[in-house]
């Protein structure tokens, strides 16, 4: 516990300041987190299988491409440029033809770097916007993941006995699922009403911050299940006792992309 604790501080130390800075820094230090993010996305698929290299380079290229794509705007506007989505198609199923063999390159290959490259990249580009909107947004929902984190893992430690599900998460229970939610939901809208919006109001708060804390719950499950179905702990060993960048920011994924969807009622 006390080296996860000084790894935690440690990213806050690193994270905080570019967070601050906004603009270029932050848009930047975004895409070098995602190009980790896909790094151990890839390695655990390869565990089962490798790619060819340079499809590998392609999609490190691309999903930087999509990550600071129309990171200058300060609207939720996401300008998307069918070329590059039929750029995106053409690297990534016409090899299909080409590379064959023992390893034959296949369309579940082909389509799981489509997915990823979209996914990752997307993802932490929404993390940018969200940020050059206003870090007040970024920081609640920063609120609701590791507030909701923190306390289903300090729940779950103290008192937690009915497992949760124990198939992907054997660690995860019941309790610390509800501590997390009750905890991750009232200081995130505490923060909501007292720094973004004071007149808004409070029961469409609750429910919509509820709802992002359950989603960013549902979120770690997911990569929790990825990582089950690869027979790894960890996506990578980036971070002492954390994990790699996957496992640090599983449920800010989730978390970023329900909230653009929720924006518009908040």
């Amino acid at each position: 516990m006390k080296k996860r604790i000084l790894s935690a501080i440690l990213i806050c130390a690193i994270f905080i300041p570019f967070c601050v800075v906004g603009e270029l820094p932050f848009a930047l230090f975004m895409s070098v987190l995602s190009l980790l993010g896909l790094h151990e996305l890839l390695k655990v698929r390869e565990s089962k299988k490798q790619f060819p290299f340079l499809l590998k380079v392609f999609a490190y290229a691309l999903t930087g491409y999509f990550c600071l794509y129309n990171t200058e705007s300060i609207e939720f506007y996401y300008y998307f440029d069918y070329r590059v989505m039929a750029v995106l198609i053409f690297l990534f199923l016409s090899p299909m033809v080409f590379i064959s063999g023992k390893d034959r390159y296949n369309l579940n290959d082909a389509l799981f770097l489509i997915g990823s490259v979209l996914f990752i990249g997307f993802s932490f580009n929404l993390m940018i916007i969200t940020r050059n909107y206003d870090i007040s947004y970024l920081i609640y929902i920063l609120l609701i993941t590791t507030i909701t984190d923190t306390f289903a893992l300090f729940t779950g430690t103290l008192v937690g006995e009915h497992k949760l599900a124990p198939h992907i998460s054997p660690n995860k229970t019941i309790e610390g699922l509800i501590g997390g939610l009750v905890m991750g939901t009232f200081v995130a809208t505490a923060f909501y009403m007292t720094v973004i919006h004071a007149n808004a109001s409070l029961p469409l708060v609750v429910g919509a911050t509820f709802l992002l804390s359950c989603v960013g719950q549902l979120g770690d499950l997911v990569f929790s299940s990825m990582k089950r179905y690869y027979d790894v702990k960890d996506f990578s060993r980036l971070i002492p006792a954390h994990g790699g960048i996957l496992d640090r920011m599983d449920s800010l994924i989730f978390v970023t992309l329900a909230f653009i969807m929720l924006l518009g009622i908040l």
